[in-house]
């Protein structure tokens, strides 16, 4: 596919209503249609932004996938868009968190969460993905992970050694730890010497507070753009050409000695 040098990117951070299938799709679809308005060209969408985690219904639920699938790729290709975001997948094994990535009308990756979050008993509901995916758009390489995934550098230093420029997250992550995923986000962004888009959640579930905090990070650190808890969105313009720039002045990524990290 090409690559555009310049990306206007957004990200959609919304309260998603458990199993409210149609009031999410609703709420997504005026927003990724607000973000397309201001010339965004790649749009993120929380993790499980369709249902959220109603773990009991997953098997119903994720029947719909296939249907809120089309509706994102009529919207994509209409507005020439780069749609991602995670919802439930019906597989003859079980059900997986899969991010899905629609580029102008056509589906063109799909990766399946790796790293389950055992403490809310994810691994009990969904199957593990076992592969690291770097999606080639119309706007460049772009690596996928959701939440938790954050958490484990092999996998993005995976998708950089992949050539993924940009890596998007998508997730359902708590305001109790929302430093670690300011931090986080940074982290991925410096050590890989790419751009780091983290697209989550806000509201709350019961009593579990989800952080918002979503973000844009360039390859130096540097936020370019940040949301608060609220639901929101947010755009920035990121330049891929920064990415040679920042590896010629600091040559890590060549620098690497595998052979002394065993």
């Amino acid at each position: 596919m090409g690559r555009h040098p310049v990306v206007k990117s957004g990200i959609v951070q919304f309260d998603v209503c458990l199993g409210e299938i149609d009031h999410n799709l609703a709420v997504a679809k005026r927003l990724i249609t607000s973000l397309a308005r201001k010339g965004v060209q790649l749009v993120l969408l929380p993790e499980m932004w369709s249902t959220g985690f109603v773990n009991d219904s997953l098997e119903e639920l994720s029947e719909t996938t296939p249907e809120i699938l089309e509706e994102l790729m009529r919207l994509a290709k209409k507005r020439q868009l780069t749609i991602i975001g995670s919802l439930p997948e019906k597989r003859v094994d079980g059900i997986y968190n899969t991010a899905y990535v629609v580029d102008r009308g056509v589906v063109c990756a799909e990766y399946r969460k790796v790293h389950l979050f055992t403490p809310t008993s994810e691994d009990k509901y969904f199957k593990s993905g076992r592969n690291a995916v770097v999606a080639n758009t119309s706007l460049g390489r772009i690596g996928l992970m959701i939440c938790y995934d954050l958490r484990f550098p092999e996998l993005c230093r995976a998708l950089a050694l992949k050539g993924a420029e940009i890596i998007a997250v998508v997730a359902q992550w708590p305001a109790a730890r929302v430093s670690h995923w300011d931090v986080l986000l940074k982290a991925r962004a410096v050590e890989n010497q790419v751009f780091v888009l983290g697209a989550n959640r806000s509201g709350r579930d019961d009593e579990l507070i989800y952080a918002g905090h979503s973000r844009l990070v360039s390859p130096y650190g540097e936020v370019l753009a940040r949301a608060a808890r609220r639901s929101a969105t947010i755009s920035a313009t990121i330049d891929l050409s920064v990415l040679e720039q920042t590896r010629k002045q600091i040559p890590c990524l060549e620098q690497r000695v595998p052979e002394a990290y065993e």
